[in-house]
């Protein structure tokens, strides 16, 4: 009598279902933060998001808010919902949200003060003329700037009164920002004796962003 041989059974493991990657803050989340939270729309629809599918619905997802701005300046590469398992300093929101129940529930993880004045030109070449003291420093945000952070999203200038005196009167940095606060002067830009020079330089790149 032969006996047929048993065939080996092989276990397949479940495929692991691939992560959304970086996207801009869902309409309803987006809103939901500006309406409900109270935070300025220019500043919430410039953040990033991502996601992951929740078990108890085809339409429900958990999801983290970010700035991508603030996560370059700390050279940090955010590819999808577990990348900020390792940072959780960088997330601003969190929560689920469900397209279908039209529902959003978040948490604030981090508070951020995005509503910062926007200085004239001459209120900044006053601030510059206060300067007395050698080596003495004001900081004003900026839109646009080869720096990065901030509430304005591109770091901050950082004037200094020249602290050898020698040399021209005024030296103007681009400096990243980290919270609130520049790190350190940044990147030297340009020397001047004019504070009329130093206001407009930085006026054309003190404002709210422009999306």
């Amino acid at each position: 009598m032969f006996w047929k041989k048993k065939e080996a059974t092989v276990e397949i493991e479940p495929k692991e279902e691939k992560l959304p990657g970086t996207k801009g803050v869902p309409d309803i989340v987006g809103r939901h933060i500006v309406v409900q939270l109270k935070r300025e729309p220019d500043w919430v629809w410039r953040l990033k998001s991502v996601e992951r599918k929740r078990a108890n619905g085809a339409k429900s997802f958990d999801i983290r808010v970010f700035d991508e701005i603030e996560a370059d300046s700390k050279r940090v590469k955010v590819k999808d919902y577990l990348s900020l398992e390792g940072h959780p300093e960088l997330v601003l929101y969190e929560g689920w949200y469900d397209k279908d129940a039209m529902t959003v529930h978040l948490e604030e993880k981090r508070a951020v003060n995005v509503d910062v004045p926007i200085f004239t030109e001459a209120e900044i070449r006053q601030k510059v003329e206060a300067l007395s003291e050698p080596g003495s420093t004001v900081f004003f945000y900026l839109a646009g700037s080869p720096a990065t952070g901030g509430p304005l999203g591109r770091g901050a200038a950082v004037v200094e009164l020249n602290p050898d005196q020698k040399g021209k009167k005024y030296i103007v940095y681009a400096a990243d920002v980290e919270g609130m606060e520049p790190v350190g002067k940044g990147r030297r830009l340009f020397d001047t004796d004019n504070a009329k020079q130093v206001a407009s330089y930085i006026k054309e790149a003190h404002h709210k962003p422009r999306y």
